[in-house]
């Protein structure tokens, strides 16, 4: 796949797209050309409007569309297909058709930061839509707070988006690690209080983030780590890490993994016959195209948490949105399968971004910065019934519920209630 990726209808030259921001922002906002932008009037002014129009408004997206992670290159095909659905069926959002770049990192870090300058000073992107992945946006959070460029909705669960206080132009969209870690602690407690716990976790703030929550949410109980066993994204296999972790005897084991390690790790499990622990999957390596390489028959009862709608779940084939989706992903992504969960969790997080930016008060980049952190209960028809986004002073996530599911057959089925991880465990603070 090409590192770039144009996802709209409306094709920009750089020049034609500096003409049409001076003349069309100039035009509607009121205010005269400066360096970075124009500048908006009345309760806007002096906020910056590069990238934005009153017919458009241009996104910039970083996936590992290469590379160890390259299974994530489904996203931005759901985000993608939402889009081009809203620029030709409801005017864009508030009348701006959006204009969405892809850039491929590789998921290696010096890269995100190369593909987000590129983004942010020739691209002259309104906002950073969706950086995937914890080392990739750690890299570049600070050069988008430096740029004052809106880092919305970043595909990373790190807990840091949402606890630090000096980033406030990057916020996370997915439960973060450790609401994701309290949900299978909670589950556990119930299920399995005096479960013996090993741990395969990748060795970066990611793996970190959610097995250190892990522990935190299970101290005072029964429930105990019988071993940890680390990987790095260069290494070529994690079976050697099983075969160690195998040893351990524990009953539950608990798979902190991306993708590719996610169907090894599952595959390892599989073929170690003396050890049959209760296997728990990490959110971000449950899609259906991880567990279908290793063979539905290895991965029975293998059970995880998420907050989104499952496309090939029965339970939904009769819902309004998924109809929709299913719908529009084969008018407008005709090659992409609509029963891919990436798929559905790029449409779930477009339309978010959609409902944010309707709900800002300026058109501008600081307009964007202060609606992505004051959301108030905000449904979005792809979630879960009873998972909303909600952000305000002090709280920087999103969404901090989810259900636990279990892999029956060729489908994952939710079972139990959605759990808060707000009301069982108390807001996550810094």
């Amino acid at each position: 796949m090409r590192a770039e990726q144009r996802l709209s209808f409306t094709r920009w030259t750089a020049g034609s797209a500096a003409v049409l921001l001076a003349a069309t922002a100039a035009a509607a906002c009121g205010g005269r050309e400066e360096e970075g932008g124009t500048t908006a009037s009345g309760e806007c002014k002096g906020q910056q409007t590069t990238g934005i129009t009153d017919k458009a408004i241009k996104l910039g997206g970083i996936y590992p569309l290469s590379g160890p992670a390259s299974a994530y290159g489904d996203i931005p095909k759901g985000i993608k297909a939402y889009f081009d659905y809203v620029n030709a069926e409801q005017n864009g959002i508030g009348g701006r058709k959006v204009e969405f770049v892809v850039r491929d990192d590789g998921y290696q870090p010096p890269k995100a930061v190369e593909e987000a300058r590129r983004l942010v000073e020739q691209e002259q992107v309104f906002a950073l839509f969706q950086t995937l992945g914890t080392p990739s946006t750690t890299a570049t959070w600070d050069y988008a707070g430096q740029r004052k460029v809106p880092q919305i909705f970043v595909a990373t669960g790190a807990s840091k988006w949402g606890t630090d206080t000096k980033h406030p132009w990057t916020i996370g969209w997915q439960p973060n690690y450790i609401s994701e870690a309290r949900v299978y602690a909670q589950y556990l407690k119930t299920e399995k209080p005096d479960a013996k716990v090993a741990v395969l976790y990748q060795n970066d703030d990611f793996g970190k983030d959610l097995l250190g929550g892990f522990k935190k949410a299970i101290e005072g109980s029964k429930i105990s780590i019988a071993q940890e066993q680390s990987y790095e994204v260069t290494d070529p296999s994690v079976e050697p890490q099983m075969r160690n972790l195998a040893g351990s005897k524990a009953d539950v084991f608990l798979n902190i993994t991306t993708p590719k390690f996610g169907s090894q790790a599952l595959a390892a499990d599989a073929k170690i016959t003396d050890w049959n622990p209760l296997h728990i999957v990490n959110n971000v390596a449950a899609s259906i195209t991880v567990l279908r390489p290793v063979g539905f028959k290895n991965v029975q009862n293998v059970v995880s948490a998420t907050y989104y709608k499952d496309p090939i779940d029965p339970q939904w084939k009769d819902d309004a949105e998924m109809k929709l989706y299913t719908a529009k992903m084969k008018q407008y992504a005709p090659n992409a399968d609509p029963s891919v969960p990436y798929h559905a969790f790029g449409w779930a997080v477009a339309s978010s971004f959609h409902k944010t930016m309707q709900a800002a008060k300026c058109p501008t980049r600081e307009g964007l910065r202060d609606s992505m952190r004051n959301l108030n209960n905000v449904q979005v028809p792809m979630l879960l019934p009873g998972v909303t986004m909600t952000t305000g002073n002090g709280d920087g996530f999103p969404i901090e519920s989810m259900q636990m599911m279990r892999f029956k057959g060729e489908r994952w089925e939710l079972f139990g209630d959605v759990i808060d991880t707000r009301k069982v465990f108390g807001p996550l603070t810094g």
